[in-house]
């Protein structure tokens, strides 16, 4: 998963990132809340981890700016030194879903976090089988059947299909497709990725009369939301709640 670790403590922030990543996390860190605010405008996270303390604002300020700003609930873990009950009151009131008082110790920081998305996220932990509509999903095998049929796919196809209906209804941006289907590292051609975007549209009947439709958000990157038969979106909520019943 991709977070965001929002902390001005350069020696924390590496600290936190080496542990996630360590676990397989994509960990993106800003030291300011204003950088951090400018990355969201063209980047999207699974979850973020906040300092209480930041060098242009506050842990509950930038709560609240996270819960008016964001369309998505983007699970959040307060990580601070501040022990006082009514500071974790205050957090928690603010909107945050976690908090972790300082020095962080990594294996719980590790089950919190994981916690968190397990929460978030409940698609994530399907079984080796799960269905949307007429789509099943076999993660093991890389493999989408429709109909009873298999879809042929190549890998990238199908770890961009994945993607996309494990966030269903969320926006995501052009670098969080390229590090989850591609890798960080990779020097992708933007065409590549549309290119890819366009065949999963085809491949597996992304379209309105189909019950899904898979649209680029300008300057941003792409979204795949479920819509009902005159077109208009229909409750994320019960998704997710299609996809927990599964597991």
């Amino acid at each position: 998963m991709r977070i965001a670790i929002l902390e001005d403590d350069l020696t924390q922030s590496e600290m936190l990132r080496w542990v996630l990543e360590s676990v397989n996390h994509k960990c993106h860190c800003f030291a300011t809340f204003k950088s951090f605010q400018t990355a969201l405008y063209r980047d999207s996270f699974d979850l973020v981890l906040l300092d209480w303390v930041l060098p242009d604002s506050s842990g509950p300020k930038v709560m609240h700016w996270i819960r008016e700003t964001l369309h998505i609930k983007v699970p959040v873990l307060f990580i601070t030194s501040k022990t006082d009950e009514e500071n974790i009151v205050e957090a928690l009131n603010a909107g945050a879903d976690d908090y972790m008082i300082k020095p962080i110790r990594r294996g719980e920081l590790i089950a919190r976090v994981n916690a968190l998305l397990r929460r978030a996220y409940p698609e994530l932990t399907a079984p080796e089988v799960f269905e949307i509509t007429d789509l099943e999903f076999h993660p093991k095998f890389s493999t989408i059947v429709r109909h009873t049929k298999r879809v042929v796919m190549t890998q990238k196809e199908f770890d961009l299909a994945l993607l996309l209906f494990r966030n269903l209804g969320k926006p995501l941006s052009r670098s969080h497709i390229q590090e989850s289907v591609w890798g960080r590292d990779t020097d992708l051609p933007s065409r590549t990725m549309d290119t890819h975007i366009s065949r999963v549209r085809s491949k597996l009947a992304l379209r309105p009369e189909q019950g899904f439709r898979l649209t680029p958000v300008y300057g941003f990157g792409y979204k795949l939301e479920q819509v009902d038969h005159e077109g208009k979106s229909t409750d994320l909520a019960k998704i997710k709640r299609q996809l927990a019943e599964n597991d």
